[in-house]
């Protein structure tokens, strides 16, 4: 057990708010830098292993977290070896579109529902995890913290974009929308129809004027693989967000008429094919939106995961950077000798990487979305260059932990 929590005499209480995968992590890092008692308050009441969407994992990455104790190889996952990049074919020709380049993907797939089932399995059975348990309050004082009057002696924030404990934290700071949206969707890869024509160690970005789709297999957690996609494109004119966040999600008969037209215009045919097999109800949105909190620490508040900082999904790095997060947690609570060296330490770590990873978000927004080239003209080497000016910090797929702040490593397009 670490200093900051054996120079203690009484019993070391840690809340996590939020039970995701960040929330896992953090509660994970808690019991091993020595916490005598973990709680994590998840407000949500079903089991969140139904999630069905797709995450990206660099393989360098992936190394570093199996090092640290966050990830291994017993965790579903589906190898990613390269990137296609596609655009439609003014001429015909392959029902894939036009290939503009190809270059190496080390990724690992996963999908989010079997990741957090095994991060949680790997929770001790101390851990007291509950669930439909909404923290309205938290409060930080001189002697702990609390969450809706329940004393702790340290409370970290992983409750995402919304998050209560990044208010106390960082009062005002709001995630700003980017302007436009995701579509998502998943389904059982025997569902797809011409399968064969796309390699399943390939991840595929199809591109667009406008946007672009990512698209790429994951685990199904019952050893299959599903077919998840994420499609990135401005709303039809005059869409508005609802206020409701809870409703900013649903996919309405504007926003399905707004995708069909994408997929009539701008889509090869096998993509869109393999859009429009998604069935309905597996379908839905995600509006853009990205932030990072000025400090990630104050007094007996830490702030992990979203909650910390929302970077655009183009990076490829959040579930990594929330699983870091939790890393250098349990690192700064073994190797500090208060709550507040604790803190300053993790602070000091994190916030540089946070914004790093939003700022690479923006700018790849702005490549693939806001500002995109004339993909008909592109060629290998143009996509090269380009995709070298997207890619800034050369932080696609997330900084590494031994990095520099604002380093990463980088990777081809």
């Amino acid at each position: 057990m670490g200093p900051v929590l054996t120079s203690r005499g009484d019993t070391r209480r840690i809340a996590v708010i939020g039970g995701s995968i960040a929330g896992c992590a953090a509660a994970l890092a808690a019991h091993r830098g020595g916490a005598d008692h973990i709680t994590v308050h998840e407000r949500a009441a079903g089991d969140l292993a139904d999630r069905g969407v797709g995450l990206a994992v660099h393989e360098a990455r992936y190394a570093e977290l199996a090092a640290a104790g966050f990830m291994d190889a017993d965790m579903p996952w589906v190898r990613m070896t390269r990137r296609w990049w596609y655009t439609r074919d003014a001429r015909g020709g392959s029902p894939l579109g036009r290939r503009i380049g190809e270059s190496p993907f080390p990724f690992r797939t996963y999908s989010w529902g079997p990741l957090w089932r095994e991060l949680r399995l790997r929770l001790p059975d101390s851990v007291d995890f509950r669930s439909d348990a909404t923290v309205r309050e938290v409060r930080d004082g001189p002697g702990g913290a609390t969450v809706d009057g329940e004393p702790y002696d340290l409370v970290v924030g992983a409750d995402g974009h919304r998050s209560v404990v990044r208010e106390a934290v960082c009062p005002g700071i709001r995630p700003e929308y980017a302007g436009y949206l995701a579509w998502r969707g998943a389904y059982p890869s025997d569902a797809l129809p011409d399968a064969h024509l796309w390699p399943e160690d390939v991840c595929a970005y199809v591109v667009f004027d406008g946007g672009h789709v990512v698209v790429y297999r994951i685990p199904d957690g019952a050893g299959g693989t599903r077919v998840n996609w994420v499609l990135y494109t401005a709303p039809p004119p005059g869409h508005a967000l609802p206020d409701d966040p809870d409703r900013q999600r649903v996919l309405t008969p504007e926003l399905t008429a707004h995708l069909e037209d994408v997929l009539d215009r701008r889509f090869p045919p096998f993509w869109a094919t393999l859009i429009r097999t998604t069935p309905v109800g597996e379908r839905f949105i995600q509006p853009l939106h990205d932030f990072t909190a000025p400090r990630y620490a104050a007094g007996r508040l830490l702030l992990v995961g979203d909650a910390a900082a929302v970077a655009r999904p183009h990076t490829g790095g959040g579930a990594v950077k929330a699983l870091q997060d939790a890393s250098v947690l349990a690192t700064a609570l073994a190797s500090t000798d208060s709550w507040a060296d604790a803190g300053a330490a993790y602070d000091a770590t994190r916030s540089a990487t946070g914004r790093t990873m939003v700022d690479l978000g923006r700018s790849l927004g702005r490549a693939l979305v806001q500002q995109t080239p004339r993909w008909s003209e592109m060629d290998e080497a143009a996509l090269a260059r380009w995709w070298q000016r997207a890619d800034n910090s050369g932080a696609f797929g997330g900084s590494g932990l031994a990095d520099r702040p604002g380093g990463g490593v980088r990777t081809r397009p």
